[in-house]
């Protein structure tokens, strides 16, 4: 891909030498979502052939609450991650002011890519994998300095996802969203803040979906994975990492796996919760969750003429839908919002 900014791969050239590395080639990388740049930096080193260079770039405020600050850095959430023993990738180097970080090439097979080029056992068995890390990663402790901790999922992130389910996600039915319609979405998803307030809050990666996890062909089980897009890493309920790894909008998992995932972990974490309690929170966090990933989906089609990610709008209703059946028979309140949900679309129109 060419270089955006040939300033860019000189400072990058540069920051490599400064790491004891010679870059040969800057290699940039296809865009996702993120408005974060990524280069495949290749070396003059048998050890490290290939390296890549995590470029920040300007936020989109639209994808924060107003009055919320941007995402940290990476470091030091990735450094305190490493020195737990959870499987995130190695720094090289970078420069803080630059806003760019050199770290280990994960390489380009992703649990998303490989879900759908291996057998259902080996695909089952790196799900597994990354589920049993999140005991590890819920018992690290508050460190001072590290803005995860400061940073939680609060009643304005709940709004926030309501007011993108309100702008982007119902008008995917065809019709504008009545006062009314609005208040109900606003109503369940305070709701849904209240009982995760009661809960215990645990450090989440956030983002753990199948697209941030990379899988090392060839390493042995324990050694294989690499999780990325950390910075992002804050405080929230025990179930939040397994409703983004196992109610994921790019895999779809059978619903029998995703009950034999949760029943091996959920004892093992620290505040080990009661089965019922466990779902509950996880079908009032997938229908956040969720509803969020529908929504920006539909943005990126719409605003930024970004059609790539409709195609995974199917999945993502049908985990809305099951979320907001089994809610709503808990729970009488949230009836409307199961309503709105069941009409939404599986093939919604993004003009």
């Amino acid at each position: 891909m060419t270089s955006p900014d040939l300033d860019l791969d000189s400072r990058i050239r540069a920051l490599c030498r400064d790491a004891g590395l010679e870059a040969t080639r800057v290699e940039w990388l296809p865009a996702d979502l993120s408005l974060r740049r990524f280069a495949r930096v290749h070396t003059t080193s048998r050890d490290t052939p290939t390296l890549v260079a995590r470029v920040e770039s300007a936020e989109d405020p639209a994808g924060r609450p107003a009055g919320v600050a941007p995402e940290p850095a990476l470091e030091p959430i990735r450094a305190l991650l490493e020195a737990n023993g959870l499987p995130v990738p190695r720094r090289f180097g970078g420069d803080a002011a630059q806003g760019i970080d050199l770290i280990e090439d994960v390489g380009d097979l992703s649990l998303r890519v490989a879900s759908g080029r291996l057998p259902p056992a080996e695909r089952r068995a790196l799900h597994r994998e990354t589920c049993e890390w999140l005991p590890r990663l819920q018992r690290i402790a508050p460190v001072p300095g590290i803005a995860a901790f400061t940073r939680e999922l609060d009643a304005p992130l709940f709004a926030y996802k309501a007011d993108l389910v309100i702008r982007h996600g119902l008008p995917a039915r065809g019709r504008a969203t009545s006062p009314a319609e609005a208040d109900a979405v606003r109503s369940a998803f305070a709701r849904i803040a209240a009982e995760h307030a009661r809960g215990p809050r645990r450090l989440a990666h956030r983002d753990l979906q199948s697209a941030n996890v990379f899988v090392r062909p060839g390493a042995a089980p324990g050694a294989r994975l690499r999780w990325i897009d950390l910075q992002g890493a804050f405080l929230a309920a025990p179930e939040y990492d397994l409703v983004c790894l196992l109610r994921d909008s790019y895999v779809e998992l059978p619903e029998e796996e995703i009950a034999e995932h949760v029943a091996a972990v959920r004892p093992l974490l620290p505040d080990a919760p009661d089965a019922e309690t466990f779902a509950r929170r996880f079908d009032l966090l997938t229908l956040t969750r969720k509803g969020k990933d529908h929504a920006r989906f539909l943005y990126a089609a719409r605003e930024r003429g970004d059609r790539r990610f409709l195609a995974h709008v199917p999945l993502t209703v049908r985990h809305l839908r099951g979320a907001a059946e089994r809610s709503a028979a808990r729970d009488p309140g949230l009836i409307d919002l199961a309503s709105l949900i069941h009409e939404l679309p599986e093939q919604p129109c993004a003009r």
